[in-house]
Formats: structure tokens, C-alpha cells, sequence
């Protein structure tokens, strides 16, 4: 059975750093696409950043030059490195599998980690 479990979220100040981990068990690791999605107040759930098997990213406008994805293969664990964070990067952040490349279509989730960033 695919887990996905969270961790590193938190409060912080605008301009402080925060790693997200994932650590993923049941055999998803090795293959398809991971990516950390989140999901603001009143607002649609929307990809942050994915990072293929092979290890090509895509990262959202909204985050490139702040935020990193990246991934241990050997320890089944994604992160996501967040640095220079803004009010507006408060959200729930998953992280979520799919069984292909495809980065939209997330076939396992795991239950989320707050982060909140305050001004």
C-alpha cells in the first residue's frame, strides 16, 4: 500500500526558510513523477513543483528562484526547500505520486503539512 507522509511545515517569518520531506513507502518512489502541491484559503489546490524519475523539475512562476525539489532515491524521501517566503506561500502543502509523467495527475496524496508565513 502507497504512503506519503509529510513533515517540515511550520510557522515562520516573511523571508525565513523551511524544507518540506516526504517520505514515501509501497514502491511509488521508483515510479512516476512526484510533486508537492498546496493549497491557500479559499483557493484552488495547484502545483508548486514536480520532479520527474529521472529528475527533471518544473516549478511554478510563483516559486522559481525560491523554492527547490529534489529527491533521495535512496531513502524514498522528496523534498522541497523553501527559502525568501512570502505571507502569500501560507498554504496546506501535499505531496502526491503518480503512477506515470504525467505531473497533473496525481494518483496517491498524502495528508499535508501547514506552512504559514507571517509579514
Amino acid at each position: 500500500q502507497v504512503q506519503l507522509v509529510e513533515s517540515g511545515g511550520g510557522l515562520v517569518q516573511a523571508g525565513g526558510s523551511l524544507r518540506l520531506s516526504c517520505s514515501a513507502s509501497g514502491g511509488i518512489f521508483i515510479t512516476g513523477a512526484m510533486t508537492w502541491y498546496r493549497q491557500a484559503p479559499g483557493k484552488e489546490c495547484e502545483l508548486v513543483a514536480g520532479i520527474s524519475r529521472g529528475g527533471g523539475t518544473v516549478l511554478a512562476d510563483s516559486v522559481k528562484g525560491r523554492f527547490t525539489i529534489f529527491r533521495d532515491n535512496a531513502k524514498n524521501t522528496l523534498y522541497l526547500q523553501m527559502n525568501s517566503l512570502k505571507p502569500e506561500d501560507t498554504a496546506m502543502y501535499y505531496c502526491a505520486a503518480s503512477k506515470s509523467r504525467n505531473y497533473y495527475a496525481m494518483d496517491y496524496w498524502g495528508k499535508g503539512t501547514l506552512v504559514t508565513v507571517t509579514s
